[in-house]
């Protein structure tokens, strides 16, 4: 990007007291000191580890000449300083400006809830690639613009590189961007300054308690993404999520809404469910589709509705749609011709998302099929999920194996505890712990007979396990494959 005079980048109606000059030419925004350079702003920001304020010396000596900040101890001639308790807000709408507002050229649909939002951005993008259009994705597992993937390293980078995304996908002629947006993001203004034509809403369960501390807390940042949409944009909701109405109450977007069982603008009802796919009607027309489940034919409706609010044609829509797979890791199915055996790996690390996983292959396995979920639960995450997984698992499997997911710090037998707590004497007879991810995948294996299925929970798409500060090569759906094939 080109160096912008520091006045031409600052919002209207900036609320904020300004000590120095705003003649300085910028040649770059920064939220890591470690990466400022000559000419850059810097914005310290307070995080719940480290205050980038203790930060802004070894900014401006690396050459940042304006500060953003809510408090200075100290001012140096030359340098500009903005003062303001909206640091987050501010440095967003600044980066939409320094870019040359790129979310307005594009248009952004982002993607929230719970569960199901990398598969819905997934389809969406599949889909308007199908239809024609260059189109950006910015996802747990992948960024991608146009057929160049990007590697993912957080649901929503940050705001900074965010908009310099954005701006990198509008300058290589993306015309649609699908956007996972989650609560963090919200919470700490990593969205501040884009401009959203669509926002979908999913469902919302028990996760992220850790950060959030409350339900409310956790509902309120999910909330937080459509109240701040404009008039011009449009928000859909699930109508049978009991919190899915929430999300419209304050908003200033076209309201809409999707479900399976209350009354809603994109109504779907399924026909039959089996281990081949779903055959749906929606809105009164037939489809089948490829993926499977009642938790796939919420996120097939919402991305159908989604397409046509996006101005799609609906029996276009529904001829591409029935074709796709969805996103890796999600589902994923991975079967032994020969035993039969069936592996499946997904993505579910919430209760309610292991739920409906194992409620799914409940209702399209063989009668003489067993069921052997390999679960855990990542460390220096929410604790209060652990019994309730392991509760989940018991209660729908045949077998469980509890294993470690990514312990990260956490020693993993102090997880497996957790996880093990929340069990009944009874299930307990069903649940063996084996804290090696890959001694207990063989071992599911190993205990499964033809016809069985193996559910593999939790890491879905990752390709790593990360273990005190590490991250090893490890690859649920490859390892699985090779111990089917073994046999």
């Amino acid at each position: 990007m080109k160096a912008k005079k520091l006045e031409d980048i600052l919002p209207d109606g900036l609320k904020a007291e300004i000590f120095g000059s705003l003649e300085s030419r910028i040649s770059g925004l920064r939220i890591d000191s470690r990466k400022v350079g000559k000419g850059f702003v810097y914005a310290a920001l307070k995080g719940t580890l480290t205050d980038g304020h203790q930060y802004i010396d070894q900014a401006i000596g690396q050459g940042a000449i304006c500060i953003i900040c809510e408090e200075v101890k100290e001012r140096r001639k030359g340098v500009t300083y903005i003062v303001t308790n909206q640091v987050r807000t501010l440095i967003g709408e600044m980066a939409d400006l320094f870019f040359d507002q790129p979310s307005r050229q594009l248009h952004l649909t982002g993607v929230t809830g719970t569960n199901g939002k990398t598969t819905i951005s997934t389809l969406l993008y599949q889909l308007f690639t199908a239809f024609g259009y260059k189109c950006g994705l910015i996802s747990t597992v992948e960024n991608k613009i146009g057929d160049v993937t990007l590697m993912a390293t957080h649901t929503t980078p940050d705001v900074i590189s965010l908009h310099a995304l954005m701006a990198k996908m509008r300058d290589e002629g993306c015309e649609h961007v699908f956007m996972e947006v989650s609560s963090h993001a919200v919470d700490q203004e990593r969205i501040a300054g884009l401009k959203f034509e669509g926002a979908l809403f999913t469902n919302i369960t028990h996760d992220h308690l850790d950060y959030h501390k409350t339900m409310k807390n956790y509902i309120g940042a999910k909330k937080k993404f459509f109240d701040g949409l404009s008039k011009e944009a449009f928000a859909i909701t699930n109508t049978d999520d009991k919190n899915g109405l929430v999300m419209l109450q304050n908003t200033k977007a076209r309201k809409v809404t999707y479900g399976l069982k209350a009354m809603a603008d994109y109504k779907a009802r399924i026909l039959e469910s089996t281990v081949q796919g779903l055959h749906l009607q929606i809105n009164n027309r037939d489809a089948y589709f490829r993926l499977i489940g009642e938790f796939n034919a919420y996120n097939l409706t919402l991305v159908y509705g989604a397409a046509l609010e996006l101005g799609m044609e609906s029996d276009d829509v529904l001829a591409i749609l029935s074709g796709l797979r969805g996103a890796d890791g999600r589902f994923e199915q991975v079967i032994d011709p020969d035993s039969e055996k069936c592996g499946i790996v997904d993505y579910a690390h919430t209760p309610d998302a292991l739920e409906n996983v194992l409620e799914t292959i409940s209702k399209v396995k063989g009668a003489e099929s067993s069921v052997i979920t390999v679960v855990g639960c990542g460390g220096d995450r929410d604790t209060t999920k652990r019994p309730l997984m392991a509760q989940v698992a018991a209660k729908m499997s045949d077998k469980v194996i509890l294993t470690s997911d990514n312990p990260r710090s956490e020693d993993p037998e102090k997880i497996l505890d957790d996880m093990e707590a929340g069990l009944s004497p009874e299930s307990r007879k069903r649940v063996i712990r084996i804290s090696d991810r890959l001694q207990a995948l063989k071992t599911a294996v190993m205990m499964s007979d033809e016809k069985d299925i193996i559910l593999v929970a939790g890491k879905g798409h990752e390709k790593y396990q990360e273990i005190k500060g590490e991250k090893f090569a490890f690859n649920d759906k490859e390892i699985l494959k090779e111990y089917l094939r073994k046999g």
